[in-house]
């Protein structure tokens, strides 16, 4: 429990999300598919959280896996499933209109 709250409160190191998604990375979008529908990141997957352990097959875990939903909140929340699932390159990108911004 310590951990969990530990690492809800740590500040994450600065990520280059670009250059992430030049080598490779994966964008998977958690949110529901409306939400989805009604914008989000080009190229990204749509594996709604509460799906997303049925789907760990349908991503590459040598690869690195950046998550983003609405705010962060279930993105935070699919990034410890999969981490706890044996992806070991997973980063959490927060709200998808913010990593959008920082993809461009």
């Amino acid at each position: 429990m310590f951990q969990t709250l530990k690492s809800l409160f740590t500040p994450q190191e600065p990520v280059d999300y670009k250059e992430l998604l030049q080598n490779g990375a994966h964008v998977v979008d958690v949110r529901t598919p409306n939400e989805y529908k009604g914008g989000h990141i080009k190229d990204s997957r749509n594996i709604p959280l509460q799906n997303l352990s049925n789907s760990f097959k349908k991503l590459d875990n040598n690869k690195p896996v950046i998550v983003c939903c609405a705010s962060g909140a279930r993105s935070g929340s699919a990034k410890r499933l999969l981490e706890s699932n044996g992806f070991t390159s997973v980063y959490n990108g927060g709200g998808w209109q913010m990593l959008d911004s920082q993809l461009k």
